[in-house]
């Protein structure tokens, strides 16, 4: 017979990128109890990777417990960027219910509405935090009305659209029911989680069944996958089956080794676990994300959706450039192999292929950062190898037209600005679909419709044509027919044309042709792009070049040769800088951007046969 188990609570946060979810999560760790008084807590606690703590976003979503009243409260932290959205579409079936975070300036924006549709659909019922209150530009009311619009605008139904909007400010750590009146805890909040979160429902007595909603990988005991349990009883040493709702044929008996439940931000190890558990099993090494684990005498997979497919790809290969092998320390095809097949162990958005060259794989994801975060961990690892411009996987329909993947994109920049962004995106073929103003009328918020590959690299110039204070968010939307060819770059490239070290000298004459990327003193061979130029095709310089002395001095021969600083590219500015012909060699401590073919007569053989 079903019952509830009232004793639990499953709740997803979700919400747009830096609306402060990890923030939320912290405050209520803390206010739980789950830290003792004098224990040191890192802010963004949940947070736990390097890149995560740098770049301030969530790239994992991640599991954590609290207890309120002797209710156990599971909540997972998601993701907020979309081309993490993955992460979001997957959790949420191991959860009861959703909290959705909103700005209380920013209001909603493309990744609120992507990740509300996906939790209504399921038929979640959605609490509304509205955050950052104490924010001096904060506008509540207005907000509260967007969010019901949107509400309306995704077909939720009467009891989804009577939703609690709690009123908080994370990081001041309070929360209110009333948007006037600033509260002292968030008290308010859990309550409201107590209230209107429903108590997970299932069949204790039935076979067990257990969803596997994201898996955990660690070195020492392999793949660790997590799910909540739906009907029945888990519990260790017991065998079950693993079976797939998309896999008919997939039935492999296994045995459960162990078995941990979360408990503030730690996995501790249980017996048994009954319905409505969120629980990570660990011994089992075929699990995968969407796997069903029944009972042998009642197997019944559980229906699962499948995971977005990537829609940008990206070729890594072994470095083989002149400098290659003297700063990392996994450099063969071999070690980049295996590290590229162990990543698919955690990320189930992304695909690696092998291709005609062993020393050569083409991988996929859901977006530039998704791979720029994967090419990151790699080189801190000490990794080292070489990757290509990103292109944007095309798909062919029925009747054999080319279609490619096509992005919203959300822009908000102050009035002076707008010109300049929507001449540019015109020419990336976006397509202005709604124009309007915000905050009191001084920023203009404009909606295009663009191509994937149109938004390649252009992260940079945005900046640029903004002075910093334009906001660019973009959402997948599908896949249309082929809008036409886009040029990515109107500048070319300044080529060193032999190997040696730069010299001031030569870097002087040079930086008269346009921007430099390198300073003096620095390993440079032929082939390697050293700066970008004005005009629209590259330049060969000698930066290795050095001043011929002479016995005969000349008036200024002591004058100091002034260099202008080199620009020095992030490794998203140098992603988005390369085009078709060139390539990113990345290693621990450098980046460097270098043709495809570094010898300039077979490059300028390639680019006639082009023609």
């Amino acid at each position: 017979m079903r019952q509830k188990r009232e004793d639990v609570r499953n709740v997803a946060i979700i919400a747009h990128v830096d609306h402060g979810k990890t923030t939320l999560v912290d405050e209520l760790l803390k206010q739980s109890g789950v830290f003792r008084e004098n224990q040191e807590v890192a802010e963004r606690v949940m947070d736990s990777n390097d890149i995560e703590r740098e770049r301030g976003i969530t790239i994992l979503s991640k599991n954590t417990a609290v207890m309120y009243k002797g209710t156990k409260i599971n909540i997972i932290d998601t993701p907020g960027h979309a081309d993490f959205g993955g992460e979001v579409e997957r959790v949420l079936k191991m959860v009861n219910g959703v909290i959705l975070v909103v700005d209380a300036f920013e209001g909603a924006m493309p990744q609120t509405k992507f990740v509300l549709r996906k939790a209504l659909e399921l038929k979640l019922p959605v609490i509304v935090c509205i955050n950052k209150i104490d924010r001096p530009e904060a506008r509540p009311d207005e907000v509260v009305d967007e969010v019901l619009e949107l509400f309306l605008e995704l077909d939720a139904d009467d009891a989804q659209l009577d939703c609690p909007f709690v009123f908080a400010s994370a990081k001041t750590g309070v929360a209110s029911l009333d948007a006037d009146t600033p509260g002292t805890s968030m008290e308010p909040l859990f309550e409201t989680i107590l209230d209107y979160i429903p108590a997970p429902v299932g069949d204790p007595e039935e076979g067990t069944q257990v969803l596997i909603s994201t898996i955990d990988y660690n070195e020492y005991v392999g793949r660790i996958g997590v799910g909540k349990v739906d009907n029945g009883v888990i519990r260790v040493n017991q065998e079950v089956v693993i079976c797939n709702h998309h896999e008919p044929d997939k039935q492999t008996r296994v045995k459960v080794s162990k078995l941990y439940e979360f408990d503030g931000l730690n996995k501790v190890e249980v017996k048994e676990a009954g319905i409505g558990s969120i629980v990570a099993i660990s011994g089992i090494s075929d699990i995968h994300i969407g796997d069903t684990l029944c009972s042998p005498d009642r197997i019944e997979p559980i229906p699962f959706q499948k995971i977005s497919e990537p829609t940008i790809s990206m070729e890594f290969m072994v470095n083989d450039s002149p400098l290659a092998g003297l700063e990392g320390k996994f450099v063969t095809s071999r070690h980049l192999r295996d590290r590229l097949f162990r990543e698919l162990n955690t990320d189930v958005s992304l695909r690696v292929e092998e291709t005609d060259s062993p020393d050569r794989f083409k991988v996929s994801g859901r977006g530039e950062l998704h791979l720029s975060v994967l090419i990151e961990n790699m080189r801190r690892e000490g990794f080292e190898f070489a990757v290509s411009k990103a292109e944007v996987l095309y798909r062919t329909d029925a009747s054999g037209q080319r279609l490619e993947p096509m992005e919203l994109a959300y822009i908000d920049v102050p009035n002076d600005f707008a010109g300049a962004v929507i001449e540019k995106l015109g020419q990336r073929k976006g397509e202005l679909r709604n124009m309007g103003t915000i905050s009191g009328g001084t920023y203009t918020r404009l909606e295009f419709s663009i191509p994937a590959r149109g938004l390649i690299g252009y992260r940079g110039e945005f900046l640029t044509d903004t002075k910093g204070n334009g906001i660019l968010n973009t959402i997948f939307d599908g896949y249309a027919p082929y809008k036409g060819d886009i040029q990515y770059r109107k500048q070319g490239s300044l080529i060193a044309f032999e190997a040696g070290e730069s010299i001031t000298y030569g870097l002087y004459n040079a930086q008269e042709r346009g921007i430099l990327f390198i300073g003096p003193g620095e390993k440079v061979y032929s082939g390697m792009v050293v700066g970008q130029t004005g005009k629209a095709e590259d330049i060969e310089i000698n930066v290795c070049k050095k001043k011929q002395l002479t016995n005969t001095r000349s008036s200024s021969a002591d004058e100091a040769l002034r260099l202008t600083p080199p620009k020095i590219l992030s490794l998203e500015q140098a992603l988005d800088f390369i085009d078709t012909d060139e390539l990113l060699e990345v290693t621990p401590t450098s980046l460097r951007i270098r043709k495809k073919i570094l010898d300039p007569t077979l490059r300028k053989r390639a680019g006639f046969s082009k023609k």
